[in-house]
């Protein structure tokens, strides 16, 4: 069995088994179907997506084959394959208590939530945390991780950003620095281990059955998880029965505002951040050609960042895509040859080093795509946006935006600028729902 031990609550394809595990398969084991016909379609077993298998392809197998499209990148599902799962056994090692290391102190609304969110992992069920940027969900989430993992509890904490996990990766190791722990992204480099505590890319819970008895989403509105049923269908299957799901939010959509507001869901609304000073409220600048030749080639924008360098403060630049990213950076090399700044997006191998950069204090400004729309922080900075009114940029998109603004207690305040052509429906309601945010935290006391 222990040769078994990283498999325990995971859901591989039986063609991944390296030759000594298939030579001894312990008992518990569940060998499934990688497809399950349903009428004249089939369902993945791994990601629950509906594949019309209408092509085929010469395979492994020697036969005309189908595989699942939506979940190939963590390898390829094949209708010949299987998949092999063993039931989650816990038997972690006991902690010394106390679990947990934070020495921090929660704000009155942190401390509301916190029990909130410890009731759920006690009782099990599902709870929304909404809570706006920078209200100190992380901090929140502490209590009811210690608990469970104290009780024996295998944990999860889940994003769709690798950036979010990578932020959220050390301060959890250093609250928790007594607690195994894994960091689980695409292209990590790392082989999987089995730990207690788990921080994973919403991708990586494909590989995961009746594992966690805690599963946390946070960022449930990001790309890719939001609308993605194959993901959903990952969170929900990599939880056990009875377990407790919490998914944490600054943006609800539509239909789950819908479902906190009838009641159907319990939800815990934080509209204010801790340190009580309320969310900067974005400016829009209506500009005629405000990309022109390039930002820096634009009177206005050009003239407003060289100002905001020129009081000492430093940029976070967003840029709508990669191509305009390309467009703008000979001008801005140019006209801001005296500053210090770099350029980040996805395709970017060196950006954890240039994020390392900005927070260090290295940088003046920093050039990015929306890859840095949430997930991480910088003490002081203010945020221009470039042409605003681009279609990348939705609602939630430009609310998380305009949330890196005013994070540290230190600096509860920074500018935020969207620049934009076109007054479009995403930017009125982002301005519209910061505002109402700080509204309903000022009716509740909550601000200074």
């Amino acid at each position: 069995m222990e040769k078994w031990i990283n498999w325990l609550g995971r859901d591989q394809l039986q063609s991944e088994l390296s030759p000594d595990l298939r030579d001894e398969m312990p008992s518990g084991l569940e060998s499934r179907p990688a497809f399950v016909k349903e009428g004249s379609r089939y369902r993945c077993g791994r990601c629950g997506s509906i594949c019309c298998l209408r092509q085929a392809y010469p395979c492994i197998c020697k036969q005309h084959c189908y595989y699942c499209r939506e979940c190939i990148q963590l390898g390829k599902v094949r209708a010949c394959d299987r998949l092999i799962s063993l039931p989650e056994t816990g038997g972690f090692k006991p902690l010394e208590q106390p679990v947990l290391k934070w020495k921090g102190i929660l704000s009155p609304q942190q401390e509301e939530a916190s029990k909130d969110i410890l009731q759920t992992v006690r009782q099990g069920g599902t709870r929304i945390v909404w809570a706006v940027t920078g209200a100190g969900k992380t901090e929140m989430l502490f209590e009811a991780v210690a608990e469970g993992l104290a009780e024996g509890k295998r944990v999860c904490i889940a994003s769709p950003r690798i950036d979010v996990c990578l932020e959220l990766s050390p301060r959890l190791q250093e609250a928790f620095d007594q607690v195994d722990m894994t960091t689980l992204y695409g292209g990590s480099g790392e082989v999987y281990r089995r730990t207690q505590l788990v921080i994973a890319t919403t991708h990586q819970l494909l590989r995961f059955k009746e594992a966690f008895d805690v599963m946390i989403v946070d960022e449930i509105d990001a790309f890719p998880y939001y609308l993605n049923e194959a993901l959903y269908y990952a969170a929900k299957k990599a939880l056990v029965l009875g377990g407790s799901q919490i998914f944490l939010t600054a943006t609800p959509d539509r239909q789950m505002l819908k479902a906190i507001r009838s009641g159907r869901i319990d939800a815990t609304i934080l509209p204010a951040r801790y340190h009580k000073h309320p969310l900067p409220v974005p400016e829009a600048r209506l500009l005629k050609g405000s990309l022109g030749h390039g930002l820096a080639g634009s009177c206005n924008a050009s003239a407003h960042l060289l100002r905001l360098l020129q009081k000492k403060r430093r940029c976070l630049v967003f840029i709508p895509t990669i191509l305009y990213m390309e467009i703008l950076l000979p001008d801005f090399e140019r006209q801001f040859k005296d500053w210090r700044f770099a350029w980040v997006h996805s395709k970017d191998p060196e950006r954890k080093e240039k994020i390392q950069q900005m927070r260090q204090g290295e940088l003046d400004f920093l050039l990015t795509t929306t890859i840095l729309e949430r997930g991480v922080t910088f003490a002081d900075i203010d945020v221009i946006v470039v042409k605003a009114d681009h279609a990348v940029y939705t609602e939630a998109a430009l609310v998380q935006i305009a949330g890196r603004a005013g994070r540290s207690s230190a600096y509860p305040e920074g500018e935020v600028t969207f620049y934009c052509e076109h007054w479009t429906r995403p930017i009125k309601r982002s301005i519209r729902q910061i505002e109402a945010m700080n509204r309903t935290a000022r009716k509740r006391g909550l601000l200074q």
